[in-house]
């Protein structure tokens, strides 16, 4: 199974801005893939609630990447990516 990567319109203007994190961003995806596949690996995970039911948040360093699953399509729908004071506004 194949998973793809999709940018909200907010996330890709972070990602034009601040390159370098790019890939950071897909490598935390890739640990999150493997730990849905029953793997151990070191990552700050965390399921949302409230307004953000149904989202995950990777935290690495300073940013904060939010996203959810389209498990049908094997798509992983990056909604927002953002510095840890702005990420939830």
């Amino acid at each position: 199974m194949s998973w793809s990567i999709e940018y909200s319109k907010d996330s890709q203007k972070f990602l034009d801005k601040h390159q370098d994190i790019e890939e950071i961003l897909i490598n935390e995806i890739k640990k999150f893939l493997l730990k849905l596949k029953g793997e151990k690996v070191s990552i700050n995970l965390k399921k949302l609630q409230g307004v953000w039911e149904g989202y995950h948040r990777i935290r690495k360093g300073k940013i904060r990447i939010i996203f959810y699953l389209d498990y049908p399509d094997c798509v992983v729908y990056i909604d927002t990516i953002d510095f840890r004071g702005d990420v939830y506004k």
